[in-house]
């Protein structure tokens, strides 16, 4: 991964025109200076790649927020029901056996297995990944063991000094992956994205039909491993329990059922918009209150948190109520691309002698928007090009044409930097890197032969047990993979899996229809076999750990090392948004 072009006799502005016909100077000019141009609204400005909402006017957005959002409620013991928190489709599905098999594994086999296929690969390293416990990065994609015990008995705890060994909690975290192939037919699982505050219990069918607790799936199974120890570091003079979030209200509400029937505690129930002018939630000399029916304030003592657009501009990164996951989470990768790739970097760097890598596409980081065409002539004329800081597929663009080039240089960006990535196609129309190739290997043919671009979620746990997968779900693209490419047809629906659309006012939908369950009817379009989903697994644990490292290096003494981010991610928009909530 690089961070600027190399050369300017690398990159020849003559062949950029002629395969772009858009002329780097003339895409600096229409780009600007550099320095960001405000947009209409603090959401991305809209595109026809992604397909996304159309643009509004942002008073027009935050009166329908205002609207629409309710105040905090109360969820109580009892109230769980499986209808309200699955979707129809999980409810009735039965998990496929592979993917059963591949759950109840343990460690010590998938260590096993995993170096007798990949010789190269030190077994004592990856045991000690595995067994790694997170400082940081307590929620972004698996589940856990046990939870609650008693708070009042625990002794008080400032939340901003901790020691170390208090601060090694549970994570739950998840990545997207691509099952890719080279030219040479040797085939491996890629990381996209890692997310924290992951999507993905409504969508996993339950493991289990004779657990006592077997209603309440994953979302049980995540509050009592990755949230249990942050209970117990929460001061109960403080107050009660909460969730909030931001989307995704299927499961947030699930997880604030089954928090209440596990804690014995009513838990408040709240949505924080990014673009609210009078939210139901804020931070008091850094504890969390939330804002009941009768306008009365509550303090809460531990949240979970299912805030995920631009959570830095309104929860401060030190704080006496336990957030989980913290905000430092977010910045170090788990909802900051440009982050996530530094931290791969660094992390690779250490793995390298021992035979592993978190295993990307070539990827260019902090990126101005007059290097975009350089960056793309590079790669043959297709990449991918991303908002860093945004996620459930908003800002992100497959560039494939001119046509593609110029929609994304026609949009009034909100942020100053960019990340290219090779981008992955079919065989004969992906990006050239310095590695080769990657293309998808895509589902099974259908009846028709159409095979379709799909991606993989594998969300893991980890504890002082060790990592542990959870949950998985596949998603497909909406048009098959096409042979060749038509200039005059947009890629995104043959390329992009994101399930989501964002609404002007804020809210989000689903398409369901591409969901692709690990149960017995939908798993085998994926065409993964148990290495795959080992691969996969082993691969998201290395990226939640590359990203829990780099927060533990952005928050030494538990500070935020304003200078050292800045360094590693000079965007002044981005800056500005986190001294939002902070003062440095």
């Amino acid at each position: 991964m690089t961070n600027a072009p190399e050369t300017a006799a690398t990159l020849n502005a003559q062949p950029l025109k002629d395969a772009l016909m858009i002329d780097p100077a003339a895409a600096q000019s229409t780009f600007g200076n550099g320095t960001a141009r405000k947009a209409e609204s603090d959401t991305e400005s809209e595109s026809t790649s992604p397909p996304k909402s159309p643009k509004e006017n942002p008073d027009d957005v935050s009166k329908k927020i205002r609207e629409r959002v309710p105040d905090a409620h109360i969820v109580g013991a009892g109230e769980f029901e499986s209808e309200k928190h699955f979707y129809p489709r999980v409810l009735n599905a039965q998990i496929h056996p592979l993917v059963q098999s591949f759950l109840t594994l343990g460690n010590d086999r998938i260590i096993a297995r995993y170096t007798h296929l990949n010789p190269q690969v030190n077994a004592e390293k990856l045991r000690e990944i595995l067994s790694y416990t997170p400082k940081y990065f307590q929620w972004a994609g698996e589940h856990g063991v046990h939870l609650l015990m008693s708070y009042i008995e625990r002794q008080r705890i400032d939340s901003l000094h901790l020691s170390s060994a208090c601060r090694e909690v549970s994570v739950l975290a998840s990545s997207d992956l691509f099952n890719v192939t080279t030219s040479a037919g040797q085939r491996q699982m890629i990381i996209i994205e890692t997310n924290s505050c992951p999507s993905g219990q409504k969508s996993m069918p339950l493991l289990s039909e004779t657990d006592e607790h077997n209603e309440h799936g994953g979302y049980r199974v995540v509050l009592e491993s990755a949230f249990r120890e942050q209970l117990a570091k929460a001061d109960p003079s403080l107050g009660e329990l909460a969730v909030i979030c931001d989307k995704n209200m299927m499961e947030a509400s699930g997880y604030a059922a089954v928090l209440a029937d596990v804690s014995k505690e009513k838990v408040w129930l709240a949505e924080w918009f990014d673009e609210d002018e009078n939210p139901p939630v804020k931070f008091v000399d850094r504890v969390l209150h939330i804002r009941d029916e009768k306008k009365v304030w509550h303090p809460i003592r531990a949240c979970f948190r299912y805030v995920t657009q631009k959570p830095w501009n309104r929860i401060p990164l030190n704080t006496r109520t336990i957030v989980m996951n913290q905000i430092i989470s977010c910045l170090a990768g788990g909802r900051n691309k440009m982050m996530a790739a530094r931290a791969y970097d660094f992390y690779n760097a250490e793995l390298a002698e021992y035979g592993l890598s978190v295993r990307v596409p070539e990827t260019i980081n902090n990126v101005t928007r007059g290097e975009i065409p350089l960056w793309l002539s590079s790669m043959g004329g297709h990449a991918v090009l991303k908002v860093p800081y945004s996620n459930a597929g908003q800002g992100v663009y497959t560039i494939t044409s001119p046509k593609e080039l110029q929609e994304f240089i026609d949009i009034d960006h909100h942020y100053d930097k960019f990340i290219v990535q090779s981008l992955v196609g079919n065989a004969s129309w992906s990006s050239n890197t310095r590695i080769g190739k990657f293309y998808h290997v895509g589902t099974i043919p259908n009846k028709k032969n159409n095979t379709f671009v799909s991606d993989l979620r594998m969300m893991v746990t980890g504890n002082k047990g060790g990592f542990r997968p959870i949950c998985i779900y596949g998603r497909k693209a909406r048009l098959p993979l096409a042979q060749d490419l038509n200039p005059s047809v947009g890629t995104w629906d043959m390329l992009g899996t994101n399930l989501s659309v964002k609404h002007p006012d804020g809210g989000w939908t689903t398409d369901t229809s591409r969901l692709i369950l690990m149960d017995r009817k939908d798993f085998n379009q994926l065409g993964l076999g148990i290495d795959d989903l080992i691969d996969a697994y082993i691969q998201t644990v290395l990226a939640v750990i590359a990203i829990d490292r780099m927060a533990a290096r952005l928050m030494p003494n538990d500070q935020f090392d304003y200078q050292l981010f800045r360094s590693l991610n000079p965007d002044n928009v981005l800056l500005r948004e986190i001294k939002m909530c902070n003062d440095f």
